[in-house]
């Protein structure tokens, strides 16, 4: 296969997810295919070809689609495949420890390095206080 024909079957697959993920969200607004294409200023036949994969979306009517939908223009195109971001305040230690040992080697040791300053620091707050007058 050439490059071109690579791109365009990739393009193909592209053009059937937004297809797919712009009839689910659809429906799950309960809108019909004629409310949607009114509100993004096509032909309803036109958009019914768009959303079985059998016409290309513009970019025009992808940004008016999520706007209509009130999502960003990556969560059209990639549904939810799009990572998200990870955040570990609201999660137990064991979920803590299964998402550090998900990282790579080098990530792992750093932030290994990070909690061993950490506790050192604590340890030596703690010695100091305990073992330390204020001079008067």
């Amino acid at each position: 296969m050439d490059n071109l024909t690579i791109f365009a079957a990739l393009n193909d697959l592209i053009d059937m997810d937004i297809a797919k993920n712009i009839k689910k969200l659809r429906e799950e607004r309960d809108l019909m295919q004629k409310e949607i294409a009114n509100a993004v200023g096509v032909h309803p036949s036109n958009y019914s070809k768009m959303e079985k994969g059998e016409r290309e979306f513009s970019i025009e009517v992808i940004d008016k689609l999520a706007k209509l939908f009130g999502i960003s223009i990556d969560e059209l195109v990639y549904d939810n495949r799009m990572p998200k971001v990870v955040t570990v305040e609201d999660k137990t230690t064991t979920e803590k420890i299964q998402l550090i040992s998900q990282l790579n080697e080098d990530d792992k040791n750093a932030v290994y390095r990070i909690i061993d300053g950490m506790l050192t620091k604590t340890k030596f707050q703690t010695f100091f206080e305990q073992n330390l007058q204020p001079a008067y």
